[in-house]
């Protein structure tokens, strides 16, 4: 007889009937074979009791005693062992050893957890930061614990919370990233920069902010944003798929326009793509993704350029040589450096 095959969500829903001691005593059997079937199951449940104590679910004031804790488990698992047994007329030997074999899984999996038992409060707080980082020349993809797809483009970085997806699925970016989110209606999807704040529930979008650009721009491929400028007071603004919003550090206005998002996360694939781009924020970008310094005249900076280039096989002055075919700059190399005039 084939086995059926046990999804996710039913493995949720078999520990949240634990954890408020509404399990069967087949439920339990279920549960625990799952566990045991494999190292990733077992922490899989693991980690969901675990989230469960540390998301507030336990109740502020409940504190970890192991021997209170197993005379609890104990009480559940015979009231549910007498109840099977007088279901099936199983004998008492039978009983006994579906108890202590139930007994001993359960416990495989609960007493690893007795070091995260002081109180929600003193959970949250042990929280660290975890920091990702994309060094110059390279990008990094990732995924985040509520299953968020990121890439990282080069000298980027995201920042977030050791609990991130237990309260809220906050982090902050430095650079430039794309992210495709996980849908979470409950725990919407926060970036925070120094200039905008974007929110989504699950989307995919594109979203660059270095501290050095002159922009802050922001592509939606799919779903639906919220933006909120932190520069200016002003409404929040809503975005559709293929639409692009730029933030003027300068001036502080957003301006939205619509547009080809798929071109907007291209970097992940190692091509460059510049959409009308000032000339300033393109040299940042090749300086970023070849490892080099490259200075702009003053004359330059709010030159927008429009183009698309390969970086693998390609070098840094093949793509200046482009650029500078449209006869509105030149440029050379001395100290070190690519000059653009």
């Amino acid at each position: 007889m084939e086995r059926k095959e046990i999804h996710k969500e039913e493995i949720d829903n078999l520990i949240s009937m634990y954890l408020t001691g509404n399990i069967d005593s087949q439920s339990l059997k279920t549960l625990t074979a799952w566990s045991r079937e494999s190292a990733e199951n077992n922490l899989y449940v693991r980690n969901r009791i675990e989230l469960w104590f540390s998301s507030g679910v336990a109740g502020s004031t409940t504190s970890f005693d192991k021997e209170k804790a197993f005379e609890r488990f104990k009480a559940r698992v015979e009231k549910a062992t007498i109840a099977e047994e007088q279901k099936q007329r199983f004998t008492k030997s039978r009983s006994l050893k579906i108890f202590y074999r139930v007994a001993a899984a359960i416990l495989i999996i609960l007493l690893p957890l007795a070091g995260y038992w002081g109180g929600m409060e003193t959970v949250k707080n042990g929280f660290s930061d975890i920091v990702v980082e994309a060094p110059m020349g390279a990008r990094t993809k990732l995924y985040l614990p509520d299953g968020t797809l990121v890439w990282l483009n080069a000298d980027s970085k995201i920042t977030y919370s050791q609990g991130f997806g237990v309260e809220n699925r906050n982090l902050a970016l430095e650079g430039e990233g794309y992210f495709e989110v996980k849908k979470n209606e409950k725990v919407p999807f926060e970036i925070r920069t120094k200039e905008l704040d974007l929110t989504v529930l699950g989307t995919k979008f594109n979203f660059r902010n270095y501290a050095d650009d002159e922009e802050v721009v922001v592509n939606l491929l799919e779903g639906k944003v919220k933006l909120k400028n932190e520069l200016i007071a002003s409404d929040d603004i809503y975005m559709c798929p293929n639409e692009k919003a730029v933030l003027s550090k300068e001036t502080g206005v957003i301006v939205k326009s619509k547009m080809n998002a798929s071109n907007s996360n291209l970097w992940t694939k190692d091509e460059l793509y510049f959409d009308e781009l000032l000339l300033e924020d393109i040299a940042k970008q090749l300086s970023r993704s070849f490892n080099v310094k490259i200075e702009v005249a003053d004359s330059l900076r709010y030159q927008r350029f429009y183009g698309s280039f390969k970086i693998v096989g390609n070098s840094i002055e093949k793509i200046l040589e482009t650029i500078s075919s449209t006869n509105r700059m030149k440029y050379k190399y001395e100290n070190n450096r690519y000059i653009v005039y």
